[in-house]
């Protein structure tokens, strides 16, 4: 059987202000086509299908056009919900959409039933664990903790279940939305730690031939059997090196399992820049990155003048501008905090803080401010402390 693997549509999101709705329709028109083009037996989308839980409009007619669009090519769908996700929202409507072939699953309840899908050499058990917040689920899977792994694993116990009781031979495969040990975030996902643990190792899915697994935005292998498609799209500068794809998966007879990756569109690629402003402006090396969605640091001491305007004339696609001033001589690099400060009265420190963020210490007259503003704070305790 042959699968397409893929996760985090998160419709409806926006990269620093730029809207990726017609990049999101690109990649659901670039899905169907895959589907079709390479004879997929089934498509798999490993939650956080939506970026928030009331998804804009836009975001649900795009959703809406691609539940048509898979429907009408036949292909069945297999989805489950994310974190980023209202799980009852998304399941609305789940049993008659099911006749179309597109099976959601949104309810932690019924992880342990399968959508079942024939092949030549039999069937393919498809499970869905939507998102289990684990303090919503806990009762649910009678786990003494609310963990990660207590609620995965109690899910993936009833998978396993289920599973002896079919046919011999039947292969499985298992949908889920979570961190698991050994993969790499990225800043775009939203934290899901709880009691200061979010990852679960691998081997809570021991059973399954493959595992779909969705939450982190970069393609990876964490096995041979268990793999994160990744986002189809970028949604932070921390994704500039991924390689946006998806998983085209083969099932042999046995459940071996084949691999190919495939990319997706992707509007504009992602550069991450940085030094003085000048030396930008003026670097050839830096042309490839002219038409690219920019975020650039500049290492100035003194911070320039209209620097995001000077930087879009020459890139203008410059997303995020950040400040990042390199040291002068005068800087202690391994001095902490209170070492810094050590000596020097409220108005040194004031005057440190101007100096650190805008990479100049204030003129006479900025001096004279900072004076005027202590002065009249230490006036008003005082009065105050002779009131009391």
């Amino acid at each position: 059987m042959r699968l397409l693997h893929t996760s985090d549509w998160h419709l409806g999101r926006t990269f620093h202000r730029v809207n990726m709705l017609d990049a999101q329709a690109a990649f659901i028109a670039h899905l169907v086509d895959t589907a079709r083009e390479r004879s997929v037996d089934a498509v798999v989308v490993s939650g956080d299908v939506y970026d928030r839980a009331v998804p804009p409009l836009a975001a649900v007619e795009l959703y809406d056009d691609a539940l048509h669009r898979l429907a009408e090519l036949g292909v069945p769908t297999v989805m489950i919900s994310g974190n980023h996700d209202s799980a009852r929202r998304l399941g609305v409507g789940a049993g008659l959409i099911g006749r179309a072939g597109i099976h959601l699953r949104t309810n932690p309840s019924r992880c342990a039933e399968p959508i079942v899908l024939p092949d030549a050499h039999g069937d393919v058990a498809f499970y869905g664990l939507p998102y289990l917040e684990p303090a919503l689920v806990k009762d649910e899977f009678g786990v003494p903790r609310a963990g990660h792994e207590h609620v995965l694993t109690a899910a993936m116990d009833r998978v396993r279940a289920d599973l002896a009781t079919r046919p011999a031979g039947t292969r499985s495969v298992v949908l889920a939305h979570a961190f698991v040990t050994g993969g790499e975030p990225s800043d775009s996902e939203r934290d899901i730690t709880v009691g200061g643990v979010s990852a679960v190792p691998a081997g809570v899915f021991e059973g399954a031939d493959y595992v779909a697994l969705g939450h982190l935005h970069g393609s990876q292998t964490i096995s041979d059997r268990v793999r994160y498609s990744g986002s189809p799209l970028p949604y932070s500068f921390s994704e500039t090196d991924h390689r946006k794809s998806m998983w085209l998966i083969d099932l042999d007879a046995e459940g071996a399992v084949t691999a190919e990756r495939l990319d997706c569109p992707v509007p504009r690629p992602l550069a991450r820049i940085r030094g003085d402003l000048e030396d930008l402006l003026a670097d050839p090396d830096l042309a490839p990155h002219e038409d690219s969605w920019v975020e650039a640091t500049l290492t100035d001491t003194v911070r320039p003048d209209d620097p995001m305007a000077r930087l879009t004339d020459r890139f203008p696609h410059t997303l995020s501008l950040l400040f990042d001033p390199r040291r002068t001589d005068d800087d202690e690099p391994d001095a902490t905090y209170a070492e810094r400060l050590k000596g020097r009265d409220d108005h040194e420190i004031a005057e440190d803080f101007v100096t650190h963020v805008r990479g100049a210490g204030p003129d006479e007259s900025e001096r004279a401010v900072l004076r005027s503003a202590f002065d009249a704070v230490r006036t008003d305790d005082t009065v105050r402390e002779v009131a009391r």
